[in-house]
């Protein structure tokens, strides 16, 4: 999963590596007659002791030897070079990162990555690693990895919420409704999700609010019997506000824990199929809406998530497909695009196949050089 995404990001730790080992060390030369220097700086002169140095002088003195040794705030000096090269390190300056991070912002944006994103990535990878220039470190790759690290969870565990807790310290019954566009899995998320609560001891109902597609009512029934759930459905055409109304009565009256409401596939656009949304919010006002679309879709579904958000205004995302998906470029952005977390991941056909989004996982798996 995501393995082209990976390779692009293990290809920034080599180039990163690549260009500070094949910076040159200072000469021996040069490292010594800077120490030279700065042992000649160090003794005070034959004048300065028959006259008795001043306290300015020896402060003088001090200040030039601190700032012979360990260079500017702008550029470390031969000296320190030549100490740092001395213990096997390397000290990593702006110039050996330009040609890596621009290799790495191509390497994103073909991956999908909205702009802003890899923006924000680069500014923190940047500034992690700029930050630690005048320090010497263990190794280039562990600097690389660890910037890496932080800048990839930054940007991916926006909005990131425990959802198992959220449903278990929730009034029962917990309605969540479900959009986004028409053939992204959206209903067979659904069944995935009603299998995973009820691996974890949690019951429900699922309600098909898609009450205008032909073959809507057939395909949720189709799940509901294979799990063994009830459903709750309404004639074809009929008001999917009230379908899900009765699947929260439904469900207040049998004790059962969480509603999972099917909606009409839709377009952002679709003014009747929004005003659905709108409606739903009004008569049921669902604990949760998630918005589903597929992580293959890259970019387009990163753009259609913004688009519902600023429509419908969603509380998390499912990505469907994840195991087909080599770029990663939904997974990375959506959630710093939205400010709304990714919740699951799709991972297969199977009702099991639906993972959790853990961002230290997914970043630890991205970074993982096996």
């Amino acid at each position: 999963m995501f393995d082209g995404l990976k390779d692009k990001l293990s290809g920034f730790r080599e180039d990163v590596e690549e260009s500070t080992e094949t910076e040159e060390a200072p000469s021996e030369a040069d490292a010594s007659t800077e120490s030279d220097a700065a042992d000649e700086r160090d003794a005070p002169s034959a004048e300065a002791t028959a006259a008795g140095a001043t306290e300015a002088d020896t402060a003088d003195r001090t200040e030039a030897k601190s700032d012979d040794e360990t260079g500017s705030d702008d550029e470390p000096s031969t000296f320190q070079r030549a100490k740092a090269f001395a213990t096997g390190r390397i000290i990593i300056e702006e110039e050996d990162l330009e040609d890596p991070l621009w290799n790495l912002e191509m390497a994103l944006l073909e991956s999908d990555v909205e702009m802003s994103v890899a923006e924000q990535i680069l500014d923190s990878v940047r500034e992690s690693m700029l930050g630690e220039s005048r320090k010497q470190v263990d190794t280039t790759g562990e600097l690389v990895e660890a910037a890496l690290h932080d800048a990839l969870v930054d940007v991916i565990a926006v909005g990131q919420f425990d959802f198992e807790e959220r449903i278990a310290e929730a009034d029962k019954p917990v309605t969540i409704v479900f959009t986004g566009v028409n053939g992204v899995g959206k209903t067979t998320s659904i069944a995935k999700l009603s299998e995973w609560l009820a691996d974890r001891g949690h019951s429900s109902v699922l309600a098909n609010g898609d009450t205008y597609r032909a073959g809507a009512n057939e395909q949720i029934r189709e799940h509901a019997d294979r799990l063994g759930r009830d459903l709750i459905s309404h004639d074809q055409g009929g008001d999917p506000a009230a379908v899900i109304y009765d699947g929260v009565e439904y469900a207040e009256a049998n004790d059962i824990d969480v509603v999972l409401g099917d909606t009409a596939g839709r377009l952002h656009t679709s003014d009747d199929l929004m005003a659905q949304l709108e409606k739903i919010d009004r008569v049921v006002d669902p604990d949760m809406t998630l918005f589903v679309d597929e992580a293959v879709a890259g970019q387009d579904a990163v753009n259609r998530a913004k688009e519902f958000d600023d429509a419908a205004a969603i509380d998390g995302a499912i990505l469907t497909k994840a195991d087909a998906d080599s770029s990663g470029g939904a997974a990375i952005s959506v959630a710093y695009v939205t400010g709304k977390p990714i919740l699951f991941l799709g991972t297969g056909q199977g009702y099991d196949d639906l993972a959790l989004f853990d961002p230290e996982d997914l970043v630890e798996s991205l970074l993982d050089e096996e």
